[in-house]
């Protein structure tokens, strides 16, 4: 299907969701309503593009028509000005559209639920993922997004073994799901007497908040174990068996949460997790054949690869996926994440460009 064909198609969409918008069966439904509106607000943007470039195809065709044809020469002048305005013009538009009809993942706007855990280099490591973790709250303030800590599970001088964590906010997975991998730290520790640079390294792992009818769990292919949660070092901080942890027996996954004084709310927690981990177990699984035939510029996402170093002696920050460097180490940790996140999006859809397609051509 050409390009100029798709467009058509979606303009028709649009037309027919507006008339199921004002019918009154829908308008007496909120459900149907913010789902036919959800889905209308997707397409419009597009519609809207497509109809400037129409215009403009109409315009450039009475300017070319002028040029070629005008015998006074200011005339003539002013129609080649205008040609030349309005085919950049319309390569814009063209660009524009293209992107627009890149395929659009239906779970970007999802909320996000973020683990790090601390990799090798011990306490060192555990201290970086606590740094890992206050970045990314920090972004999430930038873009006014909420956090709700899940679990952490630290250590006794500030660092975190392990922080689960949830963003709420609009379009929080789109800009936050290329942040998944190895982050490696490159520095000298505080209890480094000698001076020397130690190489510590924090997993992150980002994944879309699944609602229940997203993954179907069977309460038969679960285990649920209660016991008292503890703090660090292993002392109880808690007199009743408020803690859970599930485990999922298809899978093998487990998920421990006791941050909450209440066992129904870490349970709920818990299987908000769970549901999580099956469904991005799922998305990796519809994705391994078109991973196959096109790796991805900014990385497949695995907790495997490393995605970024930061380089205190240097004050570099460097992400390996797109070879970026930022010579702004202290400000990237309070959040400043979004000129890396920006450049890791646009790469990722030049690359989506790229496969475009002869086809789709106009």
């Amino acid at each position: 299907m050409s390009l100029e064909d798709r467009l058509e198609e979606l303009a028709r969409q649009a037309q027919r969701l507006q008339e199921e918008l004002a019918s009154p069966d829908v308008v007496a439904d909120p459900d149907a309503l913010r789902r036919i509106g959800k889905e209308l607000a997707r397409v419009e943007p597009t519609v809207a593009t497509w109809a400037r470039l129409q215009s403009t195809r109409r315009e450039l065709a009475d300017a070319r028509a002028m040029r070629d044809g005008e015998s006074d020469t200011d005339l003539r002048e002013l129609a080649r000005d205008e040609v030349h305005r309005l085919e950049g013009e319309e390569t814009r538009l063209l660009e524009e559209l293209k992107l627009q009809l890149l395929p659009h993942d239906p779970l970007d706007e999802r909320d996000v639920i973020v683990e790090i855990r601390a990799g090798t280099g011990g306490e060192e490591a555990a201290l970086f993922a606590a740094e890992l973790f206050r970045m990314y709250v920090r972004y999430a303030e930038r873009h006014r997004w909420g956090v709700e800590i899940l679990t952490t599970n630290e250590t006794g001088i500030g660092g975190l073994r392990e922080v689960i964590f949830e963003v709420h906010g609009e379009g929080a997975y789109s800009r936050l799901k290329f942040e998944g991998g190895v982050h490696r730290v490159q520095r000298v520790p505080e209890t480094e007497s000698a001076g020397r640079i130690h190489t510590s390294t924090a997993t992150v792992a980002v994944l879309p908040e699944a609602d229940e009818v997203d993954v179907q769990i069977d309460e038969r292919d679960l285990r649920i174990d209660v016991y008292r949660s503890t703090g660090p070092g292993g002392q109880s901080v808690n007199t009743t068996d408020s803690a859970v942890r599930i485990t999922h027996l298809p899978t093998g996954l487990v998920v421990a949460i006791q941050d909450e004084k209440s066992q129904h709310k870490n349970k709920a927690k818990a299987m908000s997790v769970l549901r999580s981990r099956l469904l991005e177990i799922e998305q990796r699984k519809a994705h391994e054949a078109e991973a196959q035939k096109r790796r991805s510029m900014v990385g497949s996402g695995e907790r495997s690869e490393k995605i970024r170093t930061y380089n205190f002696p240097q004050d570099r920050v460097t992400d390996h996926r797109i070879g970026m460097d930022l010579h702004n180490l202290p400000g990237v940790l309070d959040g400043e994440l979004d000129r890396l996140i920006d450049t890791l999006i646009e790469t990722d859809q030049a690359e989506r460009l790229a496969d475009f397609g002869e086809g789709d051509a106009a």
